[in-house]
């Protein structure tokens, strides 16, 4: 595929050999002239006259404070419903919520795996009009599979546009979800013409969360469609077994193995066979849990990252999502002591005093950050470094809604924790931001300041759907990987 432009980290330490294993975040999307090294839910791209790469630190508004617990939901799912419904002179039918603030740099794109997240942590609110825009996401989800420009086999692609833009290169954009010619807008100038197995399998999740709400039997035919589309394509016959990564821009199998990926498979599959009561489901339930037992490691008590060939494992680095959502999806009291590593090993704290952090003066927010690499990283992004230190607020609301889920001794407690942190990061980062050019609030910020995920992307500090949706998730107890899991 073309090396430029891409979205990067410069000055990065060097990879172990043959480079780490290849992430939703990071897939790899070939579109002509605009391909790039992207990061499907998670890097900032945008353009200074020196390359692609993350704007400028964002400078924090004024803190807003939103009441508590109770008030800082209400202000999470207004940001999540904002984002699903901006521009609305061109979405007025099924549409997808914008993935990022404008601030960003990647304009109106909406990554499907935030939308399914979206969908998830709208149900889980369970009022009325959040279960309306759940369903507008579910249908927008459904439209992108039935009106892909170039498929008809049930994918879906890693992006797509939700709104009109000017690009990097001057040339306009002018269409919203819908093109003018009907088609979905995929999200070719940033090349997220791929499609990876976990971002098939979250839609596919969280279309069956919504046929479970309301019965809807669109919605259980499309999640079929994408169980068929990743059977049918990854099922992996290498040693290490699984489903593979998936297929790139143009269409080519993607060999690399994730764990992360295989866990999603875990929980769409188990949820696929409930909601249709067909055990074909059953054994891709099991080759999935087969690989993700492979990535194992009893002695360290955490899951290895996957593989780049199917053959040998990628032992470097370590990062935090395999343990959380392994006990979302599996529940195997035998991989519980990842959520104890994980809250330990992961453990950071951002303070403004730090020479690299972006906190306003005198803040300190706490959590846990995306990797082991990220501990340790002096990578920078266009110039600017990142701070090892930076806490991943999608994570940490991740990890309070795994602790939840097991619900040992202490557990509520330390959850609750991590909670009051990423609501203090919403009331007092990310305030002046937009989408759609229009000033929202509510949203959590991806990172407390920038911070690198030691795969190839970063997270900045802007407000996100993603780790909205995952502190809604956390907030009510919910768990999106299994079928009665939405509160």
């Amino acid at each position: 595929m073309p090396e430029s432009p891409q979205v990067h980290a410069t000055s990065r330490p060097t990879p172990p050999p043959g480079g780490p294993d290849l992430r939703r975040r990071t897939f790899l999307a070939v579109a002509g002239a605009a391909a790039a090294v992207v990061a499907g839910a998670g890097a900032a791209g945008a353009h200074d006259g020196r390359g692609w790469g993350p704007r400028p630190p964002v400078h924090p508004g004024p803190p807003r404070h939103h009441g508590g617990p109770a008030g800082a939901e209400r202000a999470a799912v207004a940001f999540v419903r904002a984002a699903t419904d901006a521009y609305p002179d061109l979405n007025t039918g099924p549409r997808l919520a914008q993935s990022y603030t404008d601030e960003l740099g990647l304009f109106s794109t909406a990554f499907v795996y935030d939308n399914a997240l979206a969908v998830c942590a709208l149900l889980a609110d369970g009022r009325r009009g959040s279960v309306e825009t759940a369903r507008v996401i579910g249908d927008g989800l459904l439209f992108a599979q039935e009106h892909d420009p170039d498929h008809a086999d049930g994918r879906l692609r890693q992006g797509y546009n939700v709104g009109p833009y000017t690009f990097y290169d001057g040339s306009p954009q002018p269409d919203g979800f819908v093109r003018a010619d009907g088609a979905a807008n995929v999200g070719w100038q940033f090349g997220f013409l791929g499609t990876a197995v976990g971002d098939m399998a979250w839609p596919g999740i969280a279309l069956l969360q919504l046929y479970r709400a309301t019965r809807d039997p669109r919605y259980r035919d499309g999640a079929v469609r994408i169980g068929e589309w990743i059977t049918a394509t990854t099922w992996s016959t290498a040693p290490l077994g699984g489903f593979s990564f998936g297929v790139d821009g143009a269409n080519q199998p993607v060999p690399n193995g994730s764990t992360e990926h295989n866990v999603d498979c875990v929980a769409f599959f188990t949820m696929l066979r409930k909601a249709t009561g067909d055990r074909r489901w059953g054994g891709a339930v099991e080759h999935a849990r087969r690989f993700v037992e492979r990535m194992w490691e009893p002695a360290s008590g955490w899951f290895w990252t996957g593989t780049n060939d199917g053959v040998e494992i990628n032992r470097d680095p370590v990062p935090l999502d395999p343990a959380t959502w392994s006990r979302l999806a599996i529940g195997d009291r035998r991989y519980d002591p990842a959520l104890d590593w994980a809250a330990s090993a992961l453990a950071v704290t951002d303070d403004a005093a730090a020479p690299t952090s972006q906190l306003p003066d005198g803040e300190q927010v706490s959590g846990v950050t995306f990797s082991t690499a990220s501990l340790t990283s002096t990578a920078q992004y266009n110039g600017i470094t990142v701070h090892p230190q930076g806490v991943w607020l999608e994570g940490t609301a991740q990890l309070a809604t795994s602790l939840l889920d097991r619900d040992r001794r202490g557990d509520r407690q330390r959850a609750e924790a991590l909670l009051a942190q990423v609501r203090h990061a919403q009331d007092v980062l990310g305030g002046g931001q937009h989408l759609g050019g229009v000033e929202v609030d509510g949203g959590v910020v991806a990172a407390s300041s920038l911070l690198d995920s030691g795969f190839g992307f970063g997270y900045f500090q802007v407000q996100h759907v993603g780790a909205t949706s995952w502190f809604l998730l956390a907030s009510t107890r919910s768990n999106p990987m299994r079928w009665d899991g939405l509160r």
